[in-house]
């Protein structure tokens, strides 16, 4: 199993980014997959997640700012990143959960500053 961020970057507050994940090893229309984050001396959270039906949940401080969406083809999940606040700064990662088995990516850095 492979889960392979792409697409962090240094962004200015108010632009945009997207993340992607790309996956394999694993049936990827079966899985629930999401975004999660770590900012430097906190815990990870729970950005947004997806299910395999297409039901999408979200944080509530990027609600109405970040959208999950997957492409079950092409077996990879994004995260677009509008207006994001330099409270978005965090090393973001990709996860998967299926069958009772969690996977994660190995993360990439957002950080959002001017």
């Amino acid at each position: 199993v492979q889960l392979v961020e792409s697409g962090g970057d240094l962004v200015q507050p108010g632009g945009s980014l997207r993340l992607s994940c790309a996956t394999s090893g694993f049936i990827f229309g079966d899985a629930v997959v999401g975004w999660y984050r770590q900012a430097p001396g906190q815990q990870r959270e729970l950005v947004a997640t997806a299910t395999d039906s297409g039901s999408t949940i979200y944080a509530g401080s990027v609600k109405g700012r970040f959208t999950i969406s997957r492409d079950n083809v092409a077996k990879t999940v994004y995260l677009q990143m509008n207006s994001p606040k330099p409270e978005d700064t965090a090393v973001y990662y990709c996860y998967a959960y299926i069958y009772g088995n969690e996977y994660w990516g190995q993360g990439t850095q957002v950080t959002v500053s001017s």
